[in-house]
C-alpha cells in the first residue's frame, strides 16, 4: 500500500509531481499538475525514494509554514503611548491588560527606574507575535486540532523571521492557497500598527531616493 490510484506522488528524480492515474504490473503513470504524464517503471519507483501526500489528504489539514522577516532596527520596548494604541486593537486588548497587570504587580517601588530596561515591559515584536496568535485562533479556516505555532527563528541577514506554522482546515489546493494568501495579506498590512517594518533588500527605487 505504498501508493494507490488517486494518491499525490512527488518523485523529483523522475520529474513526477502529481496524481497516480494508473498502476500496471511494470509501470506507473502519474499525471503531473501541468497535465503531462510521467511513466515510471514500478520497480524503480519502489526502489527509490518518493513522497506520498496521502497522509496530508487523510488528515483533513494542510500545513502553512511561512515567515515574515522583521527589520530588527524597528524592534523596541513599548512606551505608554504605544501601549494605549495597542489596547485599541480588539483581539489583543485582553492580552495587553493581563500583561500590564502582571507587570504592575511585579514592579516594586524601590526597584522602579526611569530607564526602561531596568523594568519589565512589553516589546512591540512580542505584542505583534501575540496579535498573530490571536488572529489565527479567531480564523475559521485554521485547523484547531493540529500543530499551532507562531515563533521566532534565528535572526540573520534578512532580519528577524517570525514563522507561522499552522494547518488549514482544508486540503484543497486552490482553497489552501487562498487561505494562506489572505492570512499574509492581512499580517503584512497590519505590521505598521505595531511600529515595525518588514525587512526588504534595497531596490532600484531605494537607491534612486538616496541619489535624489
Amino acid at each position: 500500500d505504498l501508493f494507490k490510484i488517486g494518491d499525490w506522488i512527488e518523485a523529483p528524480q523522475f520529474g513526477a509531481d502529481g496524481d497516480v492515474v494508473d498502476i500496471a504490473l511494470h509501470t506507473i503513470k502519474i499525471q503531473n499538475w501541468d497535465k503531462t504524464i510521467t511513466t515510471i517503471p514500478t520497480h524503480k519507483l519502489i526502489d527509490s525514494s518518493f513522497k506520498n501526500w496521502r497522509g496530508m489528504s487523510d488528515s483533513g489539514g494542510r500545513r502553512i509554514k511561512r515567515s515574515i522577516c522583521i527589520d530588527m532596527n524597528t524592534i523596541r520596548f513599548c512606551d505608554d503611548e504605544m501601549v494605549l494604541k495597542y489596547k485599541k486593537i480588539n483581539i489583543i486588548k485582553d492580552y495587553i491588560n493581563l500583561k500590564m497587570e502582571d507587570i504592575k504587580q511585579e514592579l516594586k517601588p524601590e526597584s522602579s527606574s526611569d530607564i526602561t530596561i531596568n523594568n519589565r515591559t512589553l516589546t512591540n515584536i512580542g505584542t505583534f507575535r501575540a496579535y498573530i496568535q490571536n488572529y489565527l485562533k479567531n480564523n475559521s479556516n485554521i485547523h484547531k486540532d493540529m500543530t499551532f505555532l507562531v515563533r521566532q527563528l534565528s535572526p540573520g541577514d534578512n532580519g528577524l523571521p517570525i514563522e507561522i506554522y499552522v494547518f488549514s482546515n482544508t486540503t484543497d489546493w486552490i482553497d489552501y492557497e487562498s487561505i494562506q494568501s489572505d492570512i499574509f495579506d492581512h499580517l503584512l498590512a497590519s505590521i505598521e500598527y505595531f511600529d515595525l517594518k518588514i525587512y526588504q533588500s534595497p531596490s532600484g527605487n531605494d537607491f534612486k531616493k538616496i541619489i535624489d
